[in-house]
């Protein structure tokens, strides 16, 4: 059946990060993933210890080397990006842990050089939503006056009770309260959902998907939950307390889940990337291209699109 919906270059049931870069700068852009060398909260004490339970390294495994300074960074990660895209423009990507989490000259020292290099269009700053003091926002309103700004939120879930379980160490309510905050100061935003997490049901990351769908966030990232070597949750499951997805599940999920996000929230992410010497399940997942494959499928064996179960 023919594909009708407005918001893709490739043929895709949902409003893609691709078109939406495409059609906003007029040529490719990609995200270039940097290490600020950050901390988070539930890391250093202030809100708990350890990290979120499935997180080997601030989520940053293929930002550059925190050893290296942010414009060097830059350069390194943006050369391997162009490698596969040989033409494009930038957007600098704080990726690892909590990038709010320090004192706005701290985030100043790191975010305005790497501004001012050739080619940015743009700025990504990822971070927690109990991590947005007054100062900080007052600094990122400032921000998203000279630059195109987007903040990403990793709510994951809005259950609290799972949130407890992998340390997230805020509740869904402060979630609500930060990207408000965000949201009244016309700052874009990308919320991140992890389908699988430990003791969630179908219903469950399907009333997470719902409920942030009703924010009409600018963006959303809809990741896997994987297990990696070294983590926490990987205890959890080699003793056999959860089990994770199976791609079936996984890609009825992630339907089921686009199906309420309105058709103008991009969707940056439906999987993830685990690297394969760290991956310990779902190892179907390394074949990155079969799982997005396999949503397509889905969704044009129910002839279904994104946006189509939307209510304001």
């Amino acid at each position: 059946m023919e594909n009708k919906f407005k918001y893709t270059l490739d043929n895709k049931r949902y409003h893609t990060w691709n078109y939406y870069l495409n059609n906003k700068f007029g040529e490719k852009v990609f995200k270039v993933a940097l290490n600020g060398g950050f901390t988070c909260p539930n890391i250093d004490g202030s809100r708990g210890y350890g990290g979120c339970t499935y997180c080997l390294s601030g989520s940053g495994d293929f930002a550059g080397n925190p050893e290296h300074s942010v414009p060097r960074q830059f350069e390194e990660v943006k050369a391997r990006m162009h490698k596969k895209w040989p033409k494009a423009k930038y957007i600098p990507y704080f990726q690892a842990n909590t990038n709010t989490y320090a004192p706005v000259s701290v985030l100043k020292e790191k975010f305005e050089p790497v501004l001012e290099q050739d080619g940015v269009v743009g700025l990504s700053i990822a971070t927690r939503a109990d991590c947005l003091s007054e100062d900080v926002l007052s600094y990122l309103t400032d921000l998203s006056k000279r630059t195109y700004l987007m903040v990403e939120l990793g709510l994951q879930t809005i259950f609290d009770e799972t949130g407890e379980r992998i340390n997230r160490c805020h509740s869904y309510a402060e979630f609500l309260a930060g990207y408000n905050e965000l949201k009244k100061r016309g700052i874009n935003t990308c919320v991140h959902l992890i389908l699988g997490l430990p003791g969630e049901t179908t219903e469950m990351m399907i009333e997470s998907a719902k409920a942030v769908a009703k924010l009409e966030p600018t963006c959303v990232k809809l990741h896997l939950l994987h297990i990696l070597k070294g983590t926490k949750i990987a205890k959890e499951y080699e003793s056999g307390e959860f089990e994770t997805l199976t791609l079936k599940e996984y890609v009825n999920t992630v339907v089921d889940c686009l199906e309420y996000f309105s058709e103008e929230t991009v969707i940056q992410r439906l999987t993830g990337d685990g690297g394969r010497d760290i991956l310990i399940a779902p190892l179907w997942s390394l074949k990155k291209f079969v799982v997005l494959n396999e949503i397509d499928k889905e969704m044009v064996r129910r002839d279904t699109y994104q946006g189509v179960k939307f209510k304001k």
